[in-house]
């Protein structure tokens, strides 16, 4: 059973822990006049993810449906929603639609540009190109300027089951990092001439909350920790490839 937990006003974390690799699946739920819906969940969660959504929206009220980039859990059971909820439409950027989504999804997305802006009610979104943070050509964030909530995709991943909201996520993000690096994720998120900009770009706009995939969100300076997890990303990349900082 799915785990829900109010992060900020109307925003819903919605949590499924995975045993066998240690890891959280969050997916997030804004309850405004046109519902959103941040992550789909891999295919397999879908039924799971729907019941945890029915106790806070009727489903068939779900307007919008946003993601970072094009990977399973984050985009994995789009089809399956689009299917479900005949008026949903999903939010993509310019080069995940052309790329990815124009041909993956059974009806078509909108299409939003670097800086646009979309209003569910109470609630206005930003909508952020951010290629390569976390990860791929396509990839993206949203930042919901009403609460000042920003969906940070993969960003601060944090292995284990920790508590829905945290004061500090930057060490288990920080021991995250360190650990997949070893492994075969570690260039998960690469550091592109570009990253420290994007980083600098997110931080500006001055946080409150972070909503992480991957474990707690966070609450609190979210600038600060933006900064710091970028300058130990630098760190480790350069480390792993034979750079001085």
């Amino acid at each position: 059973m799915a785990d829900i937990n109010e992060i900020a006003p109307d925003i819903f974390r919605i949590s499924v822990y995975v045993p066998g690799i240690d890891l959280q699946f969050n997916e997030f739920l804004v309850r405004d006049d046109e519902p959103l819906l941040y992550h789909t969940g891999k295919i397999g969660d879908f039924a799971e993810i729907l019941a945890a959504v029915k106790t806070l929206i009727e489903p068939a009220s779900l307007r919008w449906i946003g993601f970072s980039h094009f990977e399973s859990d984050e985009c994995g059971a789009l089809d399956r929603w689009l299917e479900t909820v005949p008026g949903a439409t999903a939010l993509a950027g310019q080069v995940a639609a052309a790329t990815c989504i124009n041909d993956y999804a059974r009806r078509a997305p909108r299409v939003l540009a670097d800086g646009d802006t979309i209003r569910t009610g109470r609630h206005t979104f930003k909508f952020l190109a951010t290629p390569h943070v976390p990860h791929g050509w396509g990839a993206s964030l949203l930042f919901d300027d009403t609460e000042k909530v920003l969906f940070c995709s993969d960003l601060l991943l944090q292995h284990g089951n920790p508590v829905p909201v945290a004061d500090s996520v930057l060490d288990p993000a920080f021991d995250a990092l360190e650990k997949d690096q070893q492994g075969p994720f570690h260039d998960a998120i690469p550091y592109t001439t570009k990253t420290a900009a994007t980083f600098a770009r997110l931080a500006a706009l001055a946080p409150r909350t972070l909503a992480i995939m991957h474990g707690a969100s966070f609450r609190g300076d979210g600038a600060d920790v933006l900064h710091r997890f970028e300058q130990r990303l630098k760190h480790v990349q350069n480390a792993s490839n034979g750079r001085a900082d």
